[in-house]
């Protein structure tokens, strides 16, 4: 696997460590954690703000109390070709969600929480064991609403040896107070930016805010780590990566997600314009059906022109084709 990129998006893969290092050994990682396990009694590391005491279990939307749940993990040979390259990212899915998404590929782990309660302790040993097998990077999937319990794993798994850079996939609806305890932590952003209009967020994800919360939080995650960086193999290291999930029938909001990216991220972003889209979860009821189909090849293709339009030319796009058989 290779890829042909400027010095700007070049980092030696001989070079790179993992910015968690630095914060393990000067302290930072631990005071991290206890900042954010004193967090949890009144719990307002997401959006939501529920301020249910999860140190007591108490659970709020996110339905997660002290202990993280893990669905699965394993080496992850689906993710975007820079994430996966020959061994897979190590993904951890994490059950919860801060997010109700009417229309989410994962429901059954996201909003019928499933998967074992998982102390720290195990949650280090998964990591490390993706590590063993090879895996380009440790991949927190849905991971909003258990920053300190990752934040907890991790330190253990650091202290033990975790080398690998660390990927933050979200739905991109995170509070500033979780991305303060990431900052100088993940290598790797990927936010997905699904609405620009609040009455659409608040019809399919149940968050009127969710844009502006979205918004600022990318703002926030390229401050932090900048344009995405490769290594000399192609594998991401550094930076963000933002996906959009294109949906049916939502042109304009998709414009004004690129738009937004291009003018006020950069128009470097690197941007996987997605689509995977499928009637999941509870879109089979009559009260959704404006999304209860897939993408037309021509509403994919209008995204794609869309982004390029923008100004965006570091795109991760796909042959629609595969996406509806």
């Amino acid at each position: 696997m290779s890829v042909n990129t400027p010095d700007l998006f070049f980092i030696s893969g001989q070079s790179f460590e993992p910015a968690y290092v630095a914060l393990l050994k000067n302290g930072e990682l631990a005071r991290r954690v206890e900042q954010a396990i004193d967090q949890l009694s009144a719990c307002a590391l997401c959006p939501r703000k529920c301020r249910a005491d999860r140190l007591k279990d108490a659970l709020g939307v996110c339905k997660i109390g002290r202990f993280a749940r893990v669905s699965s993990y394993f080496p992850h040979m689906g993710e975007e070709d820079c994430l996966r390259g020959w061994r897979g990212s190590g993904t951890i899915f994490f059950s919860g969600c801060n997010l109700r998404c009417v229309f989410c590929q994962n429901f059954d782990i996201s909003q019928v929480i499933s998967g074992l309660e998982t102390e720290p302790v195990e949650l280090a040993a998964m990591m490390l064991e993706l590590q063993a097998a090879g895996c380009h990077n440790i991949n927190f999937v849905t991971p909003e609403h258990v920053v300190p319990q990752a934040l907890e794993g991790l330190l253990i798994a650091a202290k033990a040896g975790l080398r690998l850079p660390v990927v933050y996939n979200t739905s991109a609806y995170d509070s500033p107070e979780s991305l303060r305890l990431l900052d100088g932590v993940v290598d790797i952003y990927m936010p997905d930016f699904k609405f620009w209009d609040e009455r659409l967020a608040l019809r399919y994800v149940k968050a009127r805010d969710y844009p502006e919360v979205a918004r600022a939080s990318i703002r926030e995650m390229h401050r932090q780590v900048g344009a995405l960086k490769f290594d000399e193999h192609g594998l991401a290291k550094r930076g963000v990566l933002v996906r959009h999930l294109v949906m049916p029938g939502c042109p304009e909001d998709t414009r004004a997600v690129l738009k937004f990216i291009a003018d006020e991220i950069s128009p470097d972003t690197y941007v996987n314009v997605m689509a995977q889209y499928h009637p999941g979860g509870k879109v089979a009821n009559a009260r959704y059906a404006e999304i209860n189909r897939r993408l037309t090849p021509a509403e994919y293709n209008e995204a794609v022109r869309a982004a390029y339009d923008a100004g965006l030319h570091r795109l991760d796009e796909r042959p629609l084709v595969r996406h509806m058989l």
